[in-house]
């Protein structure tokens, strides 16, 4: 099996999406170290891990991350500006590592991409007795105007590639009896962007990748147009929705 056709974009943007993507609220990422029980000498996947943006805020912790992600572009950003990382090649479907040999597993902005059944029965494989999963995602704040615009302008292309708005991702979380409930909290990030930053924010989209040059193009200059229109540096909000649940035994 192949990842999501859409998300074979993430090779050709990965620079973008290292330049663009915001990184994640202190106060998130500290209630999902605890939520996990994450501290020095815990084993932590990371997984579906992009270019490090989580990988990065996890190593301070003193637990030992493992970075598993498919896409080879992305694998590059992540060992370039988070060296000393162990980085594997992996899908979440398919995680080259051992059973029981993590005592959490982390998802960051990515769990939507998953087969999420298969998912979820792989990453218990991996997870020790008691072991425990944390998913975070930052989605747009559309009650921003700018931000509507932004998504306006992306979403129009997006067709038929997963997105976390959907809520589909929680249908395999509902069927499954390999872990226990969902606990959630929400937090609230700023973003401050120039033009450029804005638009590599907007090309770093999966699908917005993958169009030809003309679109992306158009695109682009769309882009740059709300960022003229709303003056430089652009301020965004993001919502930043946090998960974890526990490993049945």
């Amino acid at each position: 099996m192949t990842i999501h056709p859409s998300a074979a974009g993430f090779d050709r943007s990965a620079p973008d999406y290292e330049r663009g993507r915001p990184t994640y609220p202190g106060e998130a990422v500290g209630w999902l170290v605890e939520a996990l029980r994450i501290s020095p000498g815990t084993a932590v996947v990371d997984l579906a891990a992009g270019t490090g943006k989580l990988t990065r805020l996890l190593v301070p912790s003193g637990a030992t991350v493992v970075a598993v992600e498919p896409v080879a572009g992305m694998r590059e950003q992540l060992r370039s500006v988070v060296p000393g990382v162990e980085v594997l090649d992996g899908r979440a479907e398919a995680i080259p590592l051992g059973g029981g040999s993590a005592d959490a597993v982390t998802v960051a902005q990515a769990f939507h991409w998953f087969r999420g059944a298969e998912a979820l029965a792989e990453i218990h494989r991996v997870l020790r007795a008691g072991g425990r999963l944390g998913l975070i995602w930052n989605r747009r704040d559309l009650d921003q105007p700018v931000q509507a615009e932004i998504h306006e302008v992306i979403n129009r292309h997006r067709g038929e590639t997963p997105a976390h708005l959907s809520g589909a991702w929680r249908d395999a979380f509902r069927a499954t009896s390999l872990f226990g409930p969902l606990t959630d909290a929400h937090f609230f990030l700023e973003q401050v962007l120039d033009a450029d930053g804005l638009v590599a924010r907007g090309v770093s989209t999966s699908f917005i990748a993958r169009l030809p040059e003309e679109e992306r193009g158009e695109v682009e200059a769309g882009l740059r147009a709300i960022a003229l229109r709303h003056g430089e540096p652009v301020t965004l909000r993001y919502v930043t929705d946090c998960y974890w649940c526990e490993a049945s035994s």
